[in-house]
């Protein structure tokens, strides 16, 4: 399944309590479970909070999906791109 990266930008990103952070993968984990009940797959991989936006990772069978449970979350996707390739320090040996 294709992977995506998802820039959400939000102002204060990286001064969100612990607590917010909580709620906001809450939110997530519910609309991704509706979705996947109906059949649809996506699955949220991993996030990383910066100062003013929050980086996601998701598998995703189309970036309408993805689309999808930003709209139905109340989340910000300000861009989805699709991830082609990985690399690490691994790959220059």
């Amino acid at each position: 399944m294709p992977k995506y990266l998802i820039e959400r930008r939000l102002p204060k990103a990286g001064q969100l309590s612990p607590e917010e952070l909580r709620t906001i993968s809450q939110q997530s984990n519910s609309v991704l479970h509706e979705m996947t009940q109906e059949g649809k797959q996506v699955q949220w991989l991993h996030s990383y909070v910066v100062d003013d936006a929050i980086y996601c990772v998701y598998e995703a069978s189309d970036p309408e999906v993805v689309r999808e449970h930003a709209r139905c979350g109340g989340f910000p996707a300000d861009t989805i791109s699709e991830v082609r390739t990985i690399i690490d320090p691994t790959t220059g040996e």
